[in-house]
């Protein structure tokens, strides 16, 4: 059985080191912006959406998604 998430305001979040692209960050601000969130807060929340819907098995995430390898 999978843990579920918490996302108690208590808990101690763990920091990490993140690197983006100057463009991918613009994007994420822009996101953030229009979802009334901090940067932080939008990676957060996205990825956190992602780990739910993986968990609830539901194929793919985001449908066709080309990878760009210099993102």
């Amino acid at each position: 059985m999978v843990p579920a998430m918490d996302n108690r305001k208590d808990t101690p979040k763990k920091q990490i080191p993140l690197r983006l692209s100057a463009s991918l960050y613009k994007e994420l601000a822009a996101w953030a912006e229009d979802d009334f969130r901090s940067v932080n807060g939008q990676i957060e929340y996205l990825l956190t959406e992602c780990v739910r819907r993986r968990r609830k098995g539901s194929g793919k995430l985001f449908g066709n998604i080309s990878h760009d390898e210099n993102a």
